[in-house]
Formats: C-alpha cells, structure tokens, sequence
C-alpha cells in the first residue's frame, strides 16, 4: 500500500510585525493559501530593527509560495543559502520561521505543538522566577511575593552597597517583577561597575538567604559575563556551601577554554549560553562538560528545530536545559520554549519573567502556571493569538541597552 504525502500547504504571506506593549517585540507571522497562520518570535532586544529588516528585506520573499510543511528544508534554505552563516540577527530571524511554521504544522494536525515534538515527557516545565531588591530587606521581601505566588525556584540578584544601579535589581510593577534594562533613551544608560566589591558582598547575601528560607528553596544567581576566570573561580567555591541550582554567565563565554578553570576549582553548577546561537557554538561546553545547563533561548537559537540540536547534542553529556526566557523573549517565544521544555528527556528549568499587562492585550496565550510550573496548553499548535488592533496602539520606540564601566571609566562586559 503506497503511503499518502501530505497536502502542500503553501505559503501565501510573511507580515514582520513590530510593537512595542511594555518594550518592542519582532513578531512574523506566516500564512498559508488556506489561510491558517503560524507566529514566530524575532526579538532581539536593543537591535529588534535590523531583524525586522532581515526579515521583511531578505527572507519574506524567499518564503511566499514555499510548502509550510517542509520546515528542516526551509531550516536549511535560511542557515546555508545566506552564506554568512550564525550570529544573533541571521539565527533570530530563522528562529521566527522555525517557530511559525511548527505553529501551522501542529494547528494542521490539530495537536498542541508538544504532540508533534514527541510527547509530553512531564507534567509541566519547572520555571525560576526573579526576586530583587536594593537590600536584603527588599530582596526578602521579592523572595516572599514569589514564594506565595506558588515559585519553588527564584534567582536572587540584589544591589552591592556604593555601586548605584545593577543589573538585574528592579521594582516590582502592579505585583509583578518588573525589570527591562533596555531603556527608551536617545542614549545607552551606563551603570558602574567594581568586581571585587561585588564577589565580597554576594557569599553573604546568599548566606542569609539559606539562614532566611531553607534548604528546599532552590536558589539562583547570574554574573552577567562581569568576571574573569579566576574571579569566577573563586565566586563559585564561595558559594559552594549555600547549594545554588546554578550560578549564571560566570564570565564571558567567547573564551570558552576558560571555563576549565572554573571547572577546576568549583562544584557550584554552571549555566551558560544565552549570548549563543547555535550548536555549533556549544561544541566544547558540551563535550568537555564545563557547564551543566544550556542557556540557549528558542529565539536566537534558530527556532524549535535549532534549539532542539542543542539540547539532544546537550543530552549525550548529562547536561540539561536552561532556557532563556526574560521579558524580551515574546509570549510566542516562551510558548515555544514550554512546548520543547514538555518533550525534551534531559529538561532542567526554564526561566520565567512575567510580561506586562499591555504586552498580554497583543498576545493572547494558552499557557498556564501552577505549582511552580508552566503548561504550554493543549490548544492546536504553539497557542498564541495576535491581536493586530491591540498592537497598532504601541508603535516601535528606540530602546537600548546599557553600558557597564569599571570605576575608572573603562568600559565592561554588560
């Protein structure tokens, strides 16, 4: 008996969509001769235009016409015929079709896109929230608003006293964590930075938080790419008797052989990988084990396909994913992030930052949290609306992000 080939679903339109509810989202949005349509995520926080443009100027035409089916072709067609292959821009913009046509395949078929990755293999993506504070009488209470809030993991990131603005510290916004570093300036803010202060007061920080919550709460912390190896080193055995989830970013990842040094002087687990866009990119993480998360995020990652290579190359080893999920991920994004997070074997924790409530008037969502976990929902394909009339309200505003320099002015990783 000769098996039936799929009907061509072919590609009517690509629309780069562009608004700005809280902060500026890249959204494309695909449809086919039969009018189902799929949404990808394009964001790339501080630089979303040049996405834009790669998209609506390079790829939309490549796209129109195409069968919506053949998405590892289409994933193929994007990365090779470009020749100038990775980077953020390229991989973001090749994550967005990725993203959409996974969203019109699953809708075809009339699952929830996890069903097409294979399954769920949990009940439900564990998610760390985000708690900050200026001291630690803010942190505590940050920490508090997301323990009753149903979180089992939270990042601590808290201001280091005479060093002004920090990355990561922000005032909670109508009960929610409210940070966005990118700002809606002519100009990047610049922040201060001074390294051997902050590596003196953070062990302390996370002592009293062991002292103030407990043993069960799992605790993370992120650096920011801010330290050296040997920095990171030493940050890392220093927190090794407070049994962080993870210590974040401990030093810029470009030079990954330095991450065999931290290794060597440190139990404390690491995640890398959010400035990263391809598998390629974690070769020698991966194989070497110097990180025990993934940080790569399905939205720089080249899509669900891309992100997948990395987590199955991740699986072979015992390393675990971590993905990227802030507010300058869209709702699409993170939608298709929980997807892959239900299938996936060898899952860890996916971040979770709570859009703004002018961000949920665009995209309307099927995910849901309880017991400190997300559900992607079980609504045909990635299960996020866009709202065209809602979205013509935020038009794009020029935002940036900022800039670090140490106390004599030198200019710092960010």
């Amino acid at each position: 008996m000769t098996a039936l080939a799929p009907a061509m679903a072919g590609i009517r339109s690509a629309e780069v969509l562009v608004s700005s509810p809280s902060r500026n989202f890249v959204t494309l949005r695909i449809t086919t001769e039969d009018g189902v349509v799929g949404l990808g995520d394009a964001t790339l926080n501080g630089r979303e235009l040049a996405v834009a443009s790669y998209l609506r100027d390079h790829v939309a035409p490549l796209l129109v016409g195409r069968d919506a089916h053949r998405i590892e072709d289409t994933w193929q067609l994007l990365y090779r015929s470009a020749y100038w292959r990775r980077g953020p821009v390229t991989m973001s913009a090749i994550a967005a079709v990725d993203m959409a046509l996974w969203d019109i395949k699953a809708k075809l078929a009339g699952v929830p896109l996890y069903q097409l990755l294979g399954g769920a293999s949990r009940s439900g993506a564990l998610v760390y929230a985000h708690a900050s504070g200026s001291d630690l009488a803010s942190l505590g209470d940050s920490i508090r608003a997301r323990l009753e809030e149903g979180h089992r993991a939270i990042r601590l990131q808290v201001a280091v006293p005479g060093m002004g603005a920090m990355y990561g510290v922000a005032a909670a916004v109508a009960g929610r964590y409210a940070y966005e570093p990118a700002k809606r300036a002519g100009l990047a803010v610049e922040e201060g930075w001074d390294s051997a202060r902050y590596m003196r007061h953070l062990p302390g920080v996370f002592e009293w938080a062991r002292a103030e919550f407990g043993p069960e709460l799992l605790l993370l912390h992120d650096a920011h790419h801010r330290l050296t190896p040997i920095q990171a080193a030493r940050l890392g055995r220093d927190l090794e008797p407070y049994d962080l989830f993870w210590l974040e970013d401990c030093t810029p990842v470009e030079n990954q052989e330095s991450l065999r040094l931290v290794r060597q002087h440190t139990t404390t687990p690491l995640a890398i990988g959010e400035v990263l866009n391809s598998v390629w990119d974690f070769t020698t993480l991966i194989q070497e084990q110097l990180i025990d998360f993934v940080r790569a995020s399905v939205t720089h990652s080249g899509g669900i396909t891309g992100l997948r290579r990395i987590f199955d190359f991740a699986a072979t080893y015992q390393v675990r994913s971590g993905s990227h999920g802030p507010t300058d991920i869209s709702p699409v994004g993170m939608a298709a992030a929980l997807h892959l997070d239900l299938a996936i074997h060898n899952f860890g924790i996916q971040e979770y930052m709570e859009h703004q409530p002018l961000a949920d008037e665009v995209f309307r969502t099927s995910y849901s949290f309880a017991d400190g976990m997300l559900h992607p929902g079980d609504e045909p394909g990635l299960g996020v609306d866009y709202d065209d009339a809602a979205a013509a309200g935020f038009p794009y505003e020029p935002a940036y992000l900022p800039t670090a320099r140490l106390v004599d002015g030198t200019v710092h990783d960010w």
